[in-house]
């Protein structure tokens, strides 16, 4: 599946740019830390250290954040394409169909049809609303020599989605995301599409979580511009055997997050999410069901996204993506799913 010549330039040129400015810095980490215990996935800066004068001794650099993210299985198979690794959390907020219709462009119907056929048990007359908190590693044009710095985002996306006004092609519409502000690479390319960025601080700065203090999971952003926030809090329910019996499977998840996203319509992307890769055989990476709570401050899209109960799955995979494209070229996904993964 050979790049666009236009994506290539495009992301070259943006990379000269980005390396001509010394105003840039990212702190990018490991491919894994060198314990998979949860509580390792930050590193805390120790306290100042005390002179035997009493007086405090100059404070050591605080240490830099530990990420377990896995490294990209796929990078030499697709040397030419941009791919990268996705370590994601992955839940659905549902709402009222009625809501959903309001927050949704009146201009594009909701595709009920293939919705049902992906999750027959889903309520009637209820929409659901995926929320995607991702940390996004190894992440490049690998036999260009090229990479991007890692960089987290969170934002709530919306499926099944009539694009092309066909009836029958499923499209995710994403129209806004909290990504990471000191990543202006990624800030850019996202607001190429038209998408509304909330250039963001991530707590984690480099993870897909971390503890919180009550023992839950955390991953949440905040923007000063506009001024802005959202948190996830959640737990662990299931790991990998049982995951397939919580209400949103891996196949419903794998079905929404290929389609093809969009933000103002004006040119699609298409990111190929692999779940059959050696990351969803690891113990860092396999799917494992999630529940628990989002709330959100000023995201733009409704007092029905302001907070509620989620539930999914958090889970790793690499993928292929293709930038840019004209959305009719991507005609004829039905969002369905099948019996395996996406075709790259």
């Amino acid at each position: 599946m050979p790049m666009p010549r236009q994506t290539i330039i495009h992301l070259l040129l943006v990379a000269l740019a980005v390396l001509a400015s010394t105003a840039m810095s990212y702190a990018v980490g490991g491919d894994r830390s060198n314990s998979a215990q949860l509580q390792q996935r930050q590193v805390a800066s120790s306290p100042a250290p005390q002179s035997s004068g009493g007086a405090t001794a100059e404070a050591p650099a605080p240490a830099a954040c530990v990420s377990v993210d896995l490294a990209n299985p796929i990078k030499d198979i697709y040397p030419m394409n941009a791919t990268g690794v996705l370590n994601a959390t992955l839940t659905i907020l549902p709402i009222t169909m009625e809501a959903a219709r309001r927050i949704i462009p009146a201009k594009y119907a909701i595709l009920e049809r293939p919705l049902r056929a992906a999750l027959p048990d889903f309520p009637e007359g209820m929409y659901p609303v995926l929320l995607q908190a991702a940390h996004d590693h190894d992440v490049g044009l690998h036999g260009l020599g090229f990479t991007l710095p890692d960089f987290s985002r969170v934002g709530y996306e919306f499926p099944f989605i009539d694009l092309l006004g066909d009836g029958y092609s499923s499209f995710r519409w994403a129209p806004a995301q909290f990504l990471s502000a000191d990543n202006e690479m990624a800030v850019n390319g996202s607001r190429d599409y038209g998408t509304i960025v909330h250039p963001a601080t991530f707590d984690p700065a480099c993870d897909a979580f971390r503890p919180s203090e009550d023992g839950k999971l955390l991953f949440g952003a905040k923007s000063a511009e506009p001024e802005s926030s959202l948190t996830l809090e959640f737990t662990r329910t299931a790991g990998a055997q049982a995951v397939d019996a919580q209400p949103y499977p891996v196949a419903f998840f794998r079905n929404i997050t290929n389609q093809p996203s969009f933000a103002d319509g004006s040119k699609c992307d298409q990111m190929i999410r692999l779940f059959n890769t050696t990351l969803s055989q690891d113990p860092l990476g396999a799917p494992a069901a999630v529940k628990g709570r989002v709330s959100a401050t000023n995201v733009g899209l409704g007092e029905e996204l302001d907070g509620g109960e989620v539930e999914g799955i958090h889970v790793a995979t690499a993928f292929v993506e293709n930038n840019y494209l004209d959305c009719q070229s991507l005609k004829g996904y039905m969002g369905t799913g099948g019996s395996g993964d996406s075709d790259v």
